[in-house]
């Protein structure tokens, strides 16, 4: 009760930034809550814990955004109501992945081989499918797509089925992206070990820049797609369970749902192509 209720849904909209913060307090809280009572299955718990964390907040938005289709508005301004709510969302995943990447970094080598071992390991199985993908740029922009469209119908599934379930498949996302910048801080602060002095500051800095910006060009536009998906298929969900189905409300919900996947699938489309043809020109 104390975590879900330190934002409120009409805060989280009206200063989407301190949802970072609280993204940021679910993830800590959990990867340290999974070690010290789950610690043989930490990787997984620690999702769930913040996927728990995290669940009355988002499905609480949902239901207001469904509210707000019902009351017959037209597209654009339900549009532009909807940023409010999916800007709430994106923050709360950048706190989240924030707060995993200094888990992997900083945290003893035991603690964080513990924690996030199965998003290494899938690190690692999506390393090695790009190493033995054929090295075309329009094969590499194919494969990416249709993974994250693969994703996108799981976020619709997970939300029409559990209301706001899309959050767990993008806590999950949050805390393999995390892991990987993560690997990328740790790595970089081994080799500034030997160094002293305002090198060290300047270079670690530097550090933290390049593991963030590495995944924020795409990263952030693809998540935002996965968001997108997640409140279409909730607010679906909440019009179904309120039994909205069969009036003219309803078809408004429909609608409304139809243009935000749509939307979903032309972010994801431009996700892809900054991952193929822009990420690589600057890392």
């Amino acid at each position: 009760m104390v975590l879900e209720n330190l934002l409120t849904p009409f805060q989280a909209e009206q200063t989407p930034s301190k949802t970072v913060f609280l993204g940021f307090i679910y993830a800590t809280v959990a990867v340290f809550l999974s070690y010290m009572v789950f610690r043989s299955n930490a990787s997984m718990t620690m999702v769930f814990l913040a996927t728990m964390a995290a669940l009355p907040l988002v499905y609480q938005l949902t239901q207001v955004e469904e509210e707000k289709d019902l009351e017959g508005y037209e597209e654009s301004w339900l549009l532009k109501e909807h940023g409010k709510a999916l800007n709430s969302m994106v923050w709360m995943f950048v706190g989240m992945t924030i707060a995993f990447m200094l888990a992997y970094a900083f945290l003893p080598s035991e603690m964080s081989s513990a924690l996030f071992s199965a998003q290494r390991d899938t690190i690692t199985s999506i390393n090695g499918a790009a190493t033995g993908a054929i090295a075309d740029e329009m094969s590499a922009f194919s494969r990416i797509f249709l993974n994250n469209v693969r994703v996108l119908v799981f976020c619709i599934l997970f939300s029409f089925l559990y209301g706001a379930g899309a959050i767990f498949v993008l806590a999950w996302n949050a805390s393999v992206i995390g892991t990987a910048m993560g690997n990328i801080v740790k790595s970089g602060f081994d080799k500034l070990a030997d160094a002293v002095g305002v090198a060290v500051t300047g270079g670690q800095a530097q550090i933290l820049g390049y593991a963030l910006l590495r995944y924020a060009i795409h990263g952030i536009p693809e998540i935002l797609a996965y968001f997108v998906a997640g409140l279409a298929g909730g607010i679906i969900s909440i019009a179904v369970v309120k039994h909205d189905m069969g009036t003219h409300k309803f078809e408004h919900v429909l609608l409304d749902s139809a243009d935000l996947i749509l939307l979903a699938l032309l972010i994801c489309f431009l996700a892809g192509i900054l991952e193929v043809w822009v990420t690589p020109v600057f890392f």
